[in-house]
């Protein structure tokens, strides 16, 4: 299967195939130019050894797992690499992981030189859904989510089914909680393969139906400035969430992006019917439907989303299935979100 993304000079195409990773020089030049291949250490080190595999001059850097590794530290230490590796504005980047290793690297490539290219190669269900195009590139400050960064395109996406079946169960679920929110919004057949028994057996149609919707919202809204505020749907409060309960570094306790998002969409969902559907949906899949943990930390995270402008925030609501609705709303609104009294 493949996807084009149409940005005209920026355009590039989406290849979903199992086992693409190994031909990845079938869709960018890697001859005479040094590729510098960036993954973490929690990915298995085959995959970006295929990659490397078929360049004449390349560097694999592993950095720790993590969405502690999206910060300024690790990123002057990419960079630094990519420095010492001699690499110059010709040279590629290829990142080869999850969402925070294609977040950073995309911000490395976008930075280094004031730009290089950038290859995304996603292997986890959440960075295949989602993260892995739009051109979104960022890092985070402190405990405050994706505040420092640029939007840089790829040159291409190589998405292999292949590198889902090394992944626990909990990060499957993790990144089909952010296809659920595609499909709340936009697409009500692909929320039908969620109400199937085991929605995990159609990951490359899910997969496939996400980015094609991702994508729609993407060419009419490159950098944000209106549609494309849609697919923050759920991102609010999820990232407030995640702030104060996500996993950070090598902690096996907390919650994981998508199932903050989960947790930020049940709010934001007006009609009781599709509401009840999506908390069977959740049971179904393992997701979490209660918060826990304390609501006002959260309202206080919430407050420095960097959708936060003149003391109002835009929130994505869904009064219905397969349709979305931007509220804007002044701070002091938030408390009732979380069903807290102002």
């Amino acid at each position: 299967m493949k996807l084009t993304m149409q940005l005209k000079r920026r355009s590039y195409d989406i290849i979903l195939k199992a086992g693409c990773l190994a031909n990845l020089h079938q869709f960018i030049n890697v001859q005479g130019r040094k590729v510098f291949v960036l993954t973490d250490d929690g990915v298995p080190a085959q995959y970006a050894q295929t990659v490397a595999g078929q360049c004449p001059d390349a560097q694999v850097y592993a950095i720790p797992q993590g969405e502690g590794s999206k910060c300024l530290k690790v990123y002057g230490q990419v960079l630094q690499a990519m420095l010492d590796f001699g690499m110059d504005r010709g040279d590629l980047l290829v990142a080869v992981g999850g969402g925070v290793v294609g977040d950073l690297g995309g911000f490395c490539a976008a930075s280094y030189m004031r730009g290089i290219d950038f290859v995304n190669c996603p292997t986890t269900t959440l960075a295949q859904v989602d993260s892995s195009i739009g051109g979104k590139t960022a890092i985070d400050l402190g405990a405050t989510k994706n505040i420092v960064g640029a939007f840089w395109q790829p040159k291409v996406v190589l998405i292999d089914f292949d590198t889902l079946a090394t992944l626990p169960r909990r990060h499957m679920v993790n990144g089909l909680a952010e296809a659920l929110k595609t499909a709340l919004i936009g697409d009500a057949q692909l929320f039908a393969l969620f109400e199937s028994a085991r929605p995990e057996e159609h990951i490359e149609q899910i997969v496939y139906r996400s980015l094609k919707f991702k994508k729609k919202i993407v060419e009419q809204d490159e950098r944000e400035s209106s549609v494309r505020a849609c697919l923050n749907f759920g991102h609010t409060i999820g990232h407030g969430i995640e702030a104060v309960r996500g996993v950070r570094g090598r902690r096996t306790t907390g919650l994981y992006h998508g199932e903050c998002v989960a947790l930020g969409m049940l709010p934001m969902i007006e009609d009781a019917g599709l509401l009840k559907r999506v908390r069977a949906v959740y049971r179904t899949l393992g997701l979490p439907t209660r918060m826990g943990g304390s609501k006002e930390k959260v309202l206080q995270q919430m407050q420095h989303d960097k959708k936060m402008r003149g003391g109002k925030i835009t929130v994505i609501k869904c009064p219905g299935l397969g349709c979305w609705r931007a509220d804007t709303l002044p701070a002091g609104e938030l408390p009732a979100l979380l069903g807290l009294d102002a």
